[in-house]
């Protein structure tokens, strides 16, 4: 998986964070369910999504 520069990654969490506001609160877990499907699609590596699972696995159970 490479590294996005820090930039490129700051504008990318803008447009994630404004597509979530326009698809609204009701289907916000649809939207990112779809975009996960997509953005596995588009990686070929297995490990790099295994890791990117886990690790988002990880945030989430930490929060709570």
């Amino acid at each position: 998986m490479s590294a996005l520069e820090t930039t490129t990654f700051e504008a990318l969490y803008d447009a994630l964070a404004a597509a979530i506001d326009r698809v609204g609160p009701a289907r916000e877990t649809d939207f990112l369910a779809r975009l996960a499907l997509l953005l596995m699609h588009a990686e070929v590596d297995e490990a790099a999504i295994r890791a990117a699972l886990a690790a988002a696995e990880a945030s989430v159970s930490d929060a709570s």
